[in-house]
């Protein structure tokens, strides 16, 4: 820790990404480091390829978020937070490893060990705990909105403290943020409180999509392309809706097959057609998903994994309903 204190000491000009489709913990993450840098008087860009989703759009700084990289040559230094590989951050990751200086902060047990610097901890409910540690460390001020950020990044990423995940620290934490002005229900309102209408469309339509595995123990839940136009929603609507499908009853594995927009644009229709698809991994701590996601190049936490793939659906569908068969 010392030697990323000094890093980020030095540098002038700094990167700060996270992983593409981002969650509460990777966009309080990435506020969080980037308010902390620029306490610290730094010149701070931050980056992300996706749109930021509405329950997250009442965080400081998250209109500053761009998605376009200008010179990669104006940066020394690039904090990559969330990222359990470089890739994650998407299109633009062949670019960001340019930089001189690449900070790793993550606490994905696939974690690739990229960058010069790593701040690994797999043992940390969430990225943003490990940034709590780091910024008491550094004597950095939690003013109400840094605070906001690790506060909200805690609690997505514990599902509201329900997940495995939650322990004595995630407390201790939470309540340290609150006595630096955190409100507890406000952040709550933001987050769960209110969902536009085309949310529930997409819902329904979701919904609708569930299979089940032969064995009951797997749930499958579709969200294609189609499916966002008929709601005029986007992507990151489909954020938690896979909590659905794993609160079925006897389910032990939930799956979100997710097709990606750049799959969408001039294609031909047909669910023979090879498109790009995300697959997103929940489980009740039973199955090790982020095991499953590795052999499809993917990776995460135990319970909450990913991967990407070029395929068909019934392909995949079908690879996943064989995985199904040895889910007990």
């Amino acid at each position: 820790m010392d030697h990323l204190i000094t890093l980020l000491n030095n540098s002038k000009n700094v990167l700060v990404a996270t992983h593409a489709a981002p969650d509460g913990d990777a966009i309080g993450s990435l506020i969080a480091m980037s308010l902390a840098l620029i306490g610290m008087q730094k010149r701070v860009v931050l980056y992300n390829e996706s749109p930021i989703p509405a329950v997250y759009r009442f965080l400081p700084l998250v209109h500053h978020v761009t998605a376009h990289i200008e010179s990669i040559a104006a940066y020394d230094t690039a904090v990559i937070l969330d990222c359990g590989d470089i890739q994650r951050v998407g299109d633009a990751a062949s670019l960001i490893e340019r930089i001189p200086e690449i900070v790793n902060i993550d606490h994905h047990l696939t974690n690739t060990r990229f960058g010069a610097c790593q701040l690994v901890d797999v043992q940390a409910c969430a990225c943003t705990e490990i940034l709590w540690r780091l910024f008491k460390r550094m004597n950095v001020e939690f003013t109400r909105d840094l605070a906001t950020c690790i506060y909200t990044g805690i609690l997505t990423d514990t599902g509201s403290f329900r997940f495995s995940n939650t322990n004595r620290t995630t407390f201790e934490i939470c309540e340290d943020m609150v006595a630096c002005g955190v409100d507890p229900y406000q952040v709550a309102q933001c987050v769960y409180g209110t969902y536009s209408l085309g949310r529930i469309k997409l819902l329904n339509l979701a919904l609708d999509s569930i299979e089940i595995s032969e064995n009951g123990k797997v749930s499958l839940m579709t969200m294609t392309c189609e499916m966002l136009a008929e709601t005029g929603t986007q992507p990151e609507d489909a954020d938690g809706l896979i909590n659905y499908a794993r609160r079925i009853q006897d389910v032990r594995m939930a799956v979100m097959i997710q097709e990606q927009l750049n799959g969408c644009a001039g294609r031909k229709s047909g669910a023979e057609q090879r498109h790009p698809y995300h697959i997103s991994l929940r489980s009740d701590g039973s199955v090790d998903v982020a095991a499953i996601a590795a052999s499809f190049g993917g990776g995460g936490h135990r319970s909450a994994a990913g991967f990407s793939m070029d395929s068909t659906l019934p392909e995949i569908k079908e690879k996943i309903l064989r995985i199904a068969e040895s889910v007990a």
